[in-house]
């Protein structure tokens, strides 16, 4: 005794009982689609990052389990990297705390690729009122960060 599966109904089929036909390849890529795959993209880089980071530090060091000392040393603001060539060099030496830094470079990033986003889709749409403010905007943020940097 053999199960057999009904196949599913054909485009012709679906079409002629009223019900439109949508294929995955032909959802058309909107704004709003952009906008929500970059965030949920930028959520998960950032997430991946910070998880793999706390794994390379407690494999490469287990006393972090049983030393009484151990929030003091993983929370030092010492031993973590400030300046954007130590998480590189931290990140090609395999260093956890670099990863976990790089994920939250990543998290303070993907705001400010939105904005730069919606920039170039109000540019593309031509809507020149959203576009210049979007410009002052991104234009604040962009000052943030390099007004922060400085000491």
């Amino acid at each position: 005794m053999s199960l057999q599966v009904p196949e599913p109904p054909s485009a012709e089929e679906t079409a002629a009982a009223g019900h439109p036909v949508v294929h995955p390849e032909a959802v058309p890529l909107t704004p709003e689609l952009l906008i929500s795959n970059l965030l949920r993209g930028g959520v998960l880089l950032s997430l991946s990052l910070v998880v793999c980071g706390m794994a390379i530090t407690f494999f490469r060091h287990p006393d972090y389990f049983s030393s009484p000392d151990a929030l003091q040393r993983l929370t030092s603001p010492d031993s973590v990297p400030h300046r954007l060539p130590d998480v590189f060099e931290g990140i090609m030496a395999v260093r956890g705390q670099s990863f976990v830094m790089a994920g939250l470079l990543v998290m303070i990033t993907v705001p400010v690729l939105r904005v730069a986003l919606s920039l170039g889709i109000f540019r593309a749409q031509k809507d020149r009122t959203y576009a210049a403010i979007t410009t002052g905007v991104l234009a604040l943020l962009l000052l943030a960060f390099f007004l922060g940097g400085v000491e």
